[in-house]
């Protein structure tokens, strides 16, 4: 009895050993190979082009002075009549044209010395164009000469009344630089390959970089630069 009982031990200790030699021969055949799909390159493509801007905002700011407010209230109205006059004889429609409200400074009120103060007080008020047309503001600006020979003192309101040019077409166009991104980002990944001696294989990681827009350069605000960056890691094989 007790010898039966020791073979069948042993068998059955024969075959525990034997599934387990082969498990580990299976698990470290896996483990080779999964180690051979973790070899990767990580690569980037770039997509850069340049697009017109489609909407110009161009803010023309205007002062007067006076000593009486009633007459400094009709010098404003006046002078953004003239303005808003000027802008529609070079194509620009009513709609694209808004006047904020004008500030008014009182120089007596803030401590100036009155036998030192030749116009009490100060107003300033900013026309503002928005509009499409990105060609007649440019165009137009160069006229504004003609508001001055009509007595109209424009002025600096300096960064906050720049022109500023927006582009917003950015959804039509992501596509097609994503594709471009990701095919320049393919290209350096199968040239790493070939100089490896590998075979460039499926994406394993991939990621969008954020799109950026800027001016094309300082004296072409109106020109803007588009820019993407695609981060994508390819596997790699023997």
């Amino acid at each position: 009895m007790k010898n039966t009982d020791f073979k069948s031990a042993l068998v059955l200790g024969f075959f525990i050993f034997s599934g387990l030699a082969l498990l580990g021969f299976f698990m470290g055949s896996s483990a080779i190979k999964f180690k051979e799909y973790e070899r990767t390159v990580t690569v980037k493509g770039l997509s850069e082009k340049e697009y017109p801007a489609d909407i110009a905002l161009w803010p023309i700011q205007f002062s007067v002075t006076d000593n009486d407010v009633s007459k400094l209230y009709e010098s404003i109205e006046k002078d953004a009549d003239a303005i808003g006059q000027f802008l529609k004889a070079n194509g620009f429609e009513e709609d694209e044209i808004n006047a904020s409200p004008p500030v008014i400074f009182d120089k007596l009120a803030q401590g100036y010395e009155k036998s030192r103060i030749e116009f009490r007080y100060n107003a300033t008020q900013t026309i503002t164009v928005y509009s499409h047309k990105i060609e007649s503001v440019r165009s137009t600006m160069n006229k504004l000469a003609e508001l001055g020979k009509k007595g109209i003192v424009l002025t600096d309101g300096g960064y906050q009344s720049s022109t500023e040019y927006l582009f917003t077409r950015l959804n039509e166009v992501k596509p097609e630089m994503v594709e471009e991104a990701t095919t320049k980002a393919r290209e350096v990944a199968r040239k790493f390959a070939q100089d490896s001696d590998s075979r460039l294989g499926k994406i394993k990681k991939a990621s969008q970089g954020q799109f950026s827009i800027g001016d094309r350069d300082k004296n072409n605000p109106h020109i803007k630069k588009v820019r993407v960056v695609s981060t994508i890691e390819y596997y790699l094989s023997d």
